[in-house]
């Protein structure tokens, strides 16, 4: 009988009723519940969260059970038809809704973030009218009610209830997120910015609860420029900015706005100090000044507006607000999904004060001299300008470029008729997941003994550890077997360990010193996670999922770009991000007026952080060989000799790399001629494998096998040219 009582349960368990999903995502934002926090509760991915939101998949027991029990709580608290709570004020703090405000001052001040307002009938009655139809915009799909491509949360949101950004023409049209269009009545840009903040119901939600919402961004097309007396281009081409003298700008201070230390260029912000917890901030992107930089956006200033909006709000909704280019929207979406600081209140006043987010990087520190670059202040106090350092001095972890000798080239692997590319997808992205990187600043420490959860950087010397001298070794760049003790960070170090312990290699580790973090955790877990849902959901859009056989995505990649351009774009631009927020942590100065060895401002910044970028960039490097070594172990026929790291002629080893692009040689054209397979047809355990997902991979390109020999002889790298036209390879 308890049987039959069990099942009846689980039956009823199965149906548990749920609220549509726009009112699941309008509950669980009303508690100030994060995705991830529910995800947690639930014992889910944060991505099924979000499929539940929005109404792409449905939960399923014994989940459904304690979602449905969640939501019913929440609605309670919550109903529909209540009007959401008024903004807490100064003299009534809550401790759920205090978020910092960061006042011109350099001191940084919390006030309680005002609640959302609800919607009413007092509500400003901007006209809105629909995206016309009559000119459809190359790129743009038709489901104008999926907002931003099948995002719900514009709307669950009435403060920003025409999504993060608009489109401005030169007829007053502002073109948002899901087909809507607002007449924009703003003649001068000041009355642009006062229209915007008062009317126009743009922006978007913060990505943590002690972040800041997105300020509302208005793109600025050519004909909306000239209506606004912009010029046709920038005369200033160093600083790209307009003179302090144009008449724009003098409406500007006239009006009592002010802008940013970079002044009103491509990208420019529009700002008061906030008050009473509420910003004021409009940002700007000027098109014909180039604020869409073709290598990340593709054509995407030539299309309609419409489609225009389409692009940048899908890529606001899966990744952040543009806020310059895709390198800063990169930096920009880490300090988003962990932001510096939070309010706690001092136990002994009861005051409301700044304190430090666990797990997020506070406040800037200066990197060990052998992580920095060469201008910076604390290894130009140590050496002069012409000084080359030597990798005794200086950490030089970078992604692999390297080409095999071809004289080193097998007879097995000269009767094969093809070089075959492949490409690991968002490699860094990869490499970021899980990654333990300092939070702090760095120690210094003699004679010290390797750990390998310890994060920092390492002088030791791994030269003793030979490989095969047709394979690159993992410790350098360019592959070359390094000469004495160099610095590396801790994931090429543990790799080290990990060779000798695995092929019992007669070689034991000695750093000899070392730089050091004491505090440390995986900072970039958030911002792996988030990017690589924008990703994978990108993707799918592009029909590439991750339930394609193998057969089925080598022939859906062949073509996939050219089925939505503007979602293509969306695609190149979420790529860009990733590589380019890795760059921006070791920015280096810019401008003709920077002086060697003087400070610049992005080491103001506590994102930047050149020790973090050369443990990504090594991890990356590492995940690469690592998956070489168990590909050439898969495919020989006899296992490499005891102590050594050798293999057969049978083994299939690269002839090129670059970056995350490897080329083979092989019987076939195609990547399954080339990947290692089980006796029953599945991936070798360990090697590359075929798909979607971060860290694995695509096919590249195929060229002969006498255009790859060639090359070599020429002393070109293959993998740079293996697609076959002027693009390099690799993401």
């Amino acid at each position: 009988m308890s049987e039959l009582f069990d099942a009846v349960d689980a039956l009823i368990a199965s149906a548990s009723p749920l609220p549509p999903p726009a009112e699941r995502e309008r509950l669980r934002r009303a508690h100030g519940l994060t995705q991830e926090q529910v995800a947690n509760a639930l014992k889910v991915r944060r991505a099924t969260v979000v499929s539940w939101e929005s109404g792409k998949t449905e939960p399923r027991p014994p989940q459904r059970e304690a979602y449905a029990r969640l939501l019913a709580q929440l609605a309670e608290l919550y109903p529909a038809d209540t009007p959401e709570p008024a903004p807490a004020t100064a003299s009534e703090p809550s401790a759920t809704a205090l978020v910092p405000r960061v006042p011109t001052a350099p001191e940084t001040t919390f006030e309680p973030a005002p609640a959302p307002a609800p919607a009413s009938s007092s509500a400003p009655t901007t006209p809105v009218r629909s995206a016309p139809s009559a000119t459809p915009p190359a790129g743009r799909r038709p489901a104008v009610k999926e907002t931003a491509r099948g995002s719900s949360s514009v709307a669950a949101d009435p403060r920003f209830a025409h999504g993060p950004l608009g489109v401005l023409d030169g007829d007053g049209l502002l073109y948002c997120v899901g087909g809507t269009v607002l007449d924009c009545p703003a003649k001068s840009l000041p009355g642009l910015v006062e229209w915007v903040l008062a009317e126009a119901q743009l922006g978007a939600p913060r990505l943590h609860p002690s972040g800041k919402d997105f300020d509302p961004l208005i793109v600025l097309t050519t004909t909306a420029a000239e209506r606004l007396g912009l010029p046709e281009r920038l005369e200033d081409r160093r600083r790209l900015r307009l003179p302090d003298d144009h008449k724009v700008v003098q409406q500007i201070t006239k009006a009592k706005w002010k802008l940013t230390r970079r002044g009103f260029g491509p990208w420019a912000r529009v700002y008061r100090p906030a008050q009473g917890g509420r910003r004021q901030c409009v940002q700007f992107a000027v098109l014909p000044w180039g604020a869409l930089d073709s290598r990340s956006w593709g054509t995407t200033d030539h299309l309609h507006p419409a489609g225009i909006a389409d692009v940048l709000g899908t890529y606001a909704t899966r990744v952040i607000t543009p806020r310059g280019s895709t390198a800063v929207s990169g930096l920009e979406t880490m300090t988003a999904l962990r932001p510096p600081t939070r309010a706690v209140k001092d136990e002994s006043s009861g005051a409301w004060v700044s304190g430090p987010v666990p797990g997020s990087l506070a406040e800037p520190v200066d990197p060990a001299p052998v992580e920095a670059p060469d201008e910076h202040p604390v290894v130009a106090a140590l050496y002069p300008r012409t000084h080359q350092r030597t990798p005794a001095e200086v950490l030089d972890e970078e992604a692999y470029e390297w080409a095999r000798d071809p004289q080193l080239l097998t007879d097995t692997e000269c009767t094969g008729a093809f070089a075959v590319g492949i490409d690991v997808n968002t490699a860094f992205l990869a490499a970021a997941n899980r990654l333990v990187v300092g939070l702090g600043a760095p120690v210094h420490v003699k004679d010290p003994a390797f750990d390998k959860k310890t994060p920092g950087s390492w002088l030791v010397d791994l030269s003793g550890i030979e490989l095969d001298p047709r394979m690159p070794n993992p410790f350098t760049p360019h592959g070359v077997r390094p000469e004495g003790p160099s610095w590396y960070a801790t994931p090429t170090v543990a790799y080290a360990q990990e060779l000798i312990d695995t092929y019992h290699l007669p070689v034991t580790l000695r750093p000899v010193e070392a730089w050091i973090r004491t505090e440390s955790g995986p900072y970039l877990d958030p911002w792996y996670k988030h990017l690589s849902e924008a990703y994978k959901q990108t993707m799918a859009d592009l029909g590439v999922t991750s339930g394609l056989s193998e057969a089925d995505f080598l022939t859906v990649m062949e073509h996939h770009k050219q089925t939505d351009p503007g979602m293509a774009a969306v695609l190149s631009a979420i790529k860009s991000t990733v590589k380019g927020g890795i760059g921006k942590l070791r920015e280096r100065p810019q401008g003709t007026g920077y002086k060697f060895g003087e400070r610049w401002p992005a080491l103001e910044r506590p994102t930047w952080r050149p020790d973090i970028r050369a443990a990504v960039i090594s991890a990356a490097r590492i995940n690469m060989h690592r998956k070489i070594l168990k590909t050439a172990a898969a495919t020989q026929t006899a296992p490499p000799p005891a102590g050594t790291l050798t293999f057969g002629e049978d083994a299939l080893i690269p002839i090129a790399l670059l970056s995350d692009c490897a080329v083979y040689l092989s019987d076939g054209p195609s990547p399954l001629d080339v990947l290692p397979r089980t006796a029953d047809g599945k991936p070798a355990p360990g090697t590359f494998r075929l798909g979607v997902s971060p860290g694995m991979v695509k096919h590249e390109g195929t060229q002969d096998l006498l255009w790859a020999v060639a090359m070599l002889d020429e002393g070109h790298n293959p993998a740079r040219h293996i697609k076959g036209d002027t693009e390099d390879s690799g993401e």
